[in-house]
């Protein structure tokens, strides 16, 4: 069992940054890709980020490529997602995951989830 923790949310102006932090309970981190997912109200859950174990490989959706970077530290437990000019379009709850394979885009090869955490981008 992983729990997970989200850090880091909050308002921003478009333009701005955030990072958002995960940190997982248990010595078994590093055997878990990581990735980050958001929903925004009214949609469905879309994937934004993943890396592998190592983080050697990463992973990115289409719409924050060269604005967004993940990164974790295995040895703090932690997963990172800098986020950089940011767009009212990137207002969602910001989830992250850990799960199977080398970090995929697929919700299902997640196996556990944290609580979410809110990120507003004001026009």
């Amino acid at each position: 069992q992983v729990q997970l923790v989200e850090s880091g949310g909050g308002l921003v102006q478009a333009g701005g940054s955030l990072r958002l932090s995960c940190l997982a309970s248990g010595r078994t981190f590093s055997s878990y890709a990581m990735g980050w997912f958001r929903q925004a109200p009214g949609k469905e859950r879309e994937f934004v980020a993943a890396i592998s174990r190592s983080g050697f490989y990463t992973n990115y959706a289409d719409s924050v490529k060269g604005r967004f970077t993940i990164s974790r530290d295995n040895a703090k437990n932690t997963v990172y997602l800098q986020m950089n000019s940011l767009k009212p379009e990137d207002t969602a709850v910001y989830y992250c995951a850990c799960g199977r394979g080398i970090g995929t885009p697929r919700k299902d090869d997640y196996d556990y989830w944290g609580q979410g955490t809110q990120v507003t981008v004001s026009s």
